[in-house]
């Protein structure tokens, strides 16, 4: 699989909640840093991270707006949306739809992703969650 395939599934796997793919998509050792400044090391820790924030946001969908690809290194720049139904950080669910910004920066090696980090308008998510 390319580089670009495997973005474009990673990306998939978001959309469609199926995080089982992260265990052929991404290195078992993976270095993942989320939009939220939390930080989550191997599968089982990305699993964790994905979960809290599905819980949070059950519709959240990555609308990837631009990509570039170097090597085995990808950055690209999504919009996340999403109505804010469970518990997230100190924000009880406000049932609001959210939108926020976001640059991840993903490192490929032998065919798998072995770090992401991301980072995230959380200035704007705040700002909306508190509204």
């Amino acid at each position: 699989m390319t580089n670009k395939e495997l973005i474009s599934r990673y990306y998939q796997m978001w959309n469609e909640k199926d995080f089982t793919l992260a265990d052929k998509l991404c290195d078992k050792d993976i270095r993942f840093r989320g939009s939220l400044d939390i930080t989550a090391n191997g599968i089982d820790g990305f699993k964790e991270y994905a979960e809290m924030l599905i819980n949070a946001f059950p519709n959240l969908y990555h609308a990837v707006e631009m990509s570039v690809f170097d090597g085995d290194v990808v950055a690209t720049y999504v919009t996340y949306s999403a109505k804010h139904e469970g518990q997230l950080l100190e924000y009880s669910p406000t049932h609001k739809r959210i939108s926020y910004s976001g640059a991840s920066f993903f490192q490929i090696k032998d065919g798998k992703i072995v770090s992401i980090n991301v980072l995230g308008d959380l200035n704007s998510l705040h700002k909306q969650l508190s509204e």
